[in-house]
């Protein structure tokens, strides 16, 4: 059964699993302008426009919480990055230079910045974030496989890990102030 509520001031009814997304979506873009570390729970809630008390009415804990914001912010990268998906699987070489430029557009470099966060975390030692960062990397690289045309389902494999790697390189070196270096390794201009 699922509960509903009043939201503050409107006087109208919303679902308690549609006001929960609705604050996923707010929490995401908190999260997206500020980063991980302002994630505590109290700026996520005034994030939201509610008390903390009341964000974890609609999570039992912070670790869900963000759980859900980057899971919301993967599926919002995945979306974007299929506006770019050419129709048919390309060369993992020409996907390579297409997505160097994709995802080192400034639109896209806050996701990116959130992720080198998850790795930096998982890095230290969180399990919470090394499990999400997995998750979200796994998907990552189902899609990259999916848009490689390759003989076999093995040699795609091959070439998404290696896609993967040279992306996650190319994205550090980005955060370093060296994109110069990873243009130059991806023959970008």
């Amino acid at each position: 059964m699922t509960h509903q509520r009043a939201t503050e001031n409107s006087g109208i009814v919303i679902k308690s699993d549609e006001r929960r997304e609705m604050l996923v979506d707010k929490l995401a873009d908190h999260v997206l302008a500020a980063g991980l570390s302002a994630s505590s729970l109290r700026p996520l809630a005034k994030a939201a426009g509610i008390s903390d008390r009341m964000l974890l009415y609609y999570f039992k804990d912070k670790a869900e919480v963000i759980a859900a914001v980057l899971e919301r912010i993967a599926a919002r990268l995945v979306t974007m990055l299929d506006q770019h998906r050419s129709p048919s699987p390309l060369p993992v070489e020409v996907l390579r230079g297409q997505l160097l430029a994709i995802l080192f557009d400034d639109t896209l470099w806050p996701y990116m910045r959130i992720w080198l966060e998850v790795a930096s975390l998982s890095a230290r030692g969180d399990p919470e974030y090394r499990t999400i960062g997995a998750q979200i990397g796994r998907g990552f690289f189902a899609w990259g496989m999916m848009q490689i045309d390759g003989p076999t389902p093995e040699a795609r494999a091959i070439d998404a890990a290696r896609l993967m790697v040279a992306v996650e390189g190319a994205l550090v070196l980005k955060s370093l102030g060296l994109h110069d270096i990873a243009e130059a390794a991806f023959g970008a201009s």
